[in-house]
């Protein structure tokens, strides 16, 4: 087998194992243990297949076969990666891996363990897939995978009532965005003809295309106006909640951009509604985030927020900073939610004014909350120091004449929008560590709980998690601290064409916008003691506490007229299309009865009836002559 068919086990292993993993019945012990070990196996072997490759594959892969042909479009199907996507398929091993070995003890009394596992490693092929499928009906294929998975996860446990609604949620806002992404990858193939991605990037950009695709960049990566479904979608489990987060779904709108990106450096109009939606995203995210209670959607608005910034990084000319911030935000975050599981799973809640006081009894969870916040605020030296000044040097460099394909007023939108998230990000990161494990314990009545599957363990006193749940979270601290030092090294900087790392006078202002934030909410929680800091913001925490009414906003100008459309829709098809339909049909059958009666009468009544229709015959007839 050819280096580039090899790397076809990449996405094939973990999706084969996930369909032999759905064959598996549901409850039993034995089930699940195969299920474990189906699922972790699928992450490992495709893991181990993608460091082979990374270390003895001396140039880009690229297997492709030609499948079928509609007239004069071929379409193929094959794998292609060069370095740089084999890093990403490596940090979506290492995600998936760690996750599959999390839910373990996670969900240990679980009956539906045995689909859950499968249904994960499904959803790590299809992204596996559309990192390093070479053509785009595989790509497409992985994104609707990646749907329908997500879609299972988060409705997984159906005891919480929220479950379903915020899966149904997730399957149609996402699916808005999808006609936008089928309709954009349609006219590209039939403009180049094929499917296949090297060929496409040759051709002329096609706008209408590539706006259409940032339609489904926009439901997949949870960017403005269709990001409203990430922070509901925590009602999944926690390790789900790191799969999307950190390596899955909304990664792959920012993926799928970075892989077309020749063509959309040569449409200014594309680069700039990506700016425009990135740097309302940056903060809508980021604001979002600070009044929350919820401590996964507190770190859920911050995936809105952060991938904001890798939008944004596409849109002022540098695919290389947004690539570069996706692997660091990968680590932190996946660090993040298995951490944050690791506190709901022994509190047995997930909000944070029901906690308080954790550090003592939860050191090992309290220290990587340390390193995943301080990486996701960009505290130097942690991984999201380095990729963060990557983005806002990137948007800096863009506003200059010249500076990027973006006009330069883009560059400027972006750089602003994204400097100022800098204080808001370290805002709501001390404000999360200081609620979680700084102060007194809240814990209120032990069964007065929220989102999480956790509301079926009993609360307990504190501990740090069990082993198969600590040792990834431990394992993840490595890459979350030390990851940003990846751009001295010449291979990786290669790889993603990425600038050396210069620390010069451009970094003092993010630093100090930095420190203010965080400096301002620890002010805030010593000058009142246990109270929360968000209700320093007055009338705004509702706001954002709400995500700007955005919800509410889309439910009156949206879902309600289109309900209220079907309904009127459905009253016209009962009360008028199947009224004539059905009475039709009455009409009939009451006329054929009547014949029939007319046909079974007794002869002296038909003679009396034959007798009448021939004198009112001969009457018209009279009149007629006359």
């Amino acid at each position: 087998m050819s280096t580039g068919a090899t790397g076809l086990l990449i996405p094939g292993v973990p999706l084969l194992l996930g369909l032999v993993g759905l064959l598996l019945p549901a409850g039993d012990r034995e089930p699940r243990r195969t299920a474990a070990a189906l699922g972790i196996f699928g992450a490992a072997a495709s893991l181990f297949v993608t460091l082979l490759l990374l270390l003895f594959a001396h140039k880009p892969l690229e297997f492709s076969q030609h499948w079928v042909s509609f007239g004069s479009i071929d379409i193929t199907y094959g794998f292609s990666a060069g370095v740089a996507a084999l890093y990403i398929a490596i940090a979506v091993g290492v995600v998936a891996l760690f996750v599959q070995i999390y839910s373990v003890a996670y969900l240990n009394d679980d009956p539906r363990y045995a689909p859950y596992a499968a249904q994960v490693s499904l959803f790590t092929g299809a992204m596996l897939l559309v990192v390093t499928s070479s053509d785009l009906i595989g790509v497409l294929i992985g994104w609707e995978v990646m749907g329908a998975c997500s879609y299972l996860l988060i409705g997984h446990d159906r005891r919480l009532p929220e479950a379903p609604a915020a899966a149904v949620k997730a399957f149609l806002v996402t699916r808005v965005g999808d006609v936008g992404f089928l309709l954009g990858v349609a006219l590209l193939i039939i403009d180049a003809g094929t499917s296949r991605i090297s060929v496409l990037l040759t051709e002329p950009p096609h706008t209408a295309a590539l706006l259409l695709i940032l339609a489904g960049v926009a439901g997949k990566s949870a960017q403005f106006p269709l990001h409203t479904w990430l922070p509901d979608a925590m009602a999944g489990p926690t390790p789900i909640s790191a799969l999307i987060h950190a390596a899955t779904m909304v990664a792959a709108g920012v993926y799928v951009v970075f892989r077309l990106y020749p063509l959309y450096e040569q449409s200014p109009t594309a680069l700039a509604v990506l700016g425009v939606a990135a740097a309302i995203t940056i903060l809508l995210g980021a604001l979002s985030a600070t009044s929350q209670d919820d401590m996964k959607r507190v770190l859920a608005w911050s995936t809105v927020s952060q991938i904001g910034y890798m939008t944004g990084a596409l849109a002022v000319g540098s695919p290389a900073a947004a690539l570069f911030h996706l692997l660091t935000h990968a680590a932190f975050k996946a660090l993040l939610f298995l951490a944050a599981g690791a506190v709901i799973h022994t509190v047995g809640t997930n909000y944070l004014s029901r906690m308080g006081g954790l550090r003592r009894s939860m050191p090992v969870t309290f220290w990587s909350f340390v390193i995943g916040l301080g990486a996701l605020a960009g505290v130097p030296p942690l991984a999201g120091f380095w990729s963060k000044e990557n983005v806002l040097t990137a948007a800096a460099h863009a506003t200059e004449s010249g500076g990027g394909p973006a006009p330069i007023w883009v560059g400027w939108v972006v750089w602003l929008s994204a400097l100022f998230a800098v204080s808001i990000t370290a805002w709501y990161a001390t404000r999360l560590l200081l609620r979680a494990f700084f102060g007194v314990s809240r814990a209120g009545p032990e069964w007065e709980i929220g989102f999480d599957d956790a509301r079926y363990h009993r609360p307990a006193k504190p501990h740090d998690p069990p082993g198969l749940m600590r040792w990834p979270i431990l394992l993840l601290t490595i890459p979350a601290a030390l990851l940003g030092f990846a751009a001295y090294a010449p291979g990786f900087r290669t790889a993603l064409e990425l600038d050396q790392p210069h620390l010069d006078v451009a970094i003092v202002l993010p630093l100090v916008l930095l420190a203010a934030g965080a400096g301002a909410a620890w002010w805030l929680w010593t000058a009142v003691p246990g109270v929360d800091p968000a209700l320093a913001l007055g009338p705004a925490r509702r706001v954002f506490e709400h995500g700007f009414y955005l919800d509410n906003l889309q439910d009156r100008l949206v879902v309600r007229p289109v309900r209220a459309l079907g309904n009127l829709i459905t009253a016209t098809d009962e009360h008028v299309v199947d009224a004539a339909v059905e009475g039709s049909g009455t009409t009939t059958s009451g006329l054929g009865g009547l014949l029939n009666a007319a046909h079974r009468i007794a002869l002296p009544g038909a003679a009396l009836v034959l007798f009448a229709g021939a004198l009112v015959l001969g009457a018209i007839a009279v009149g007629v002559s006359t």
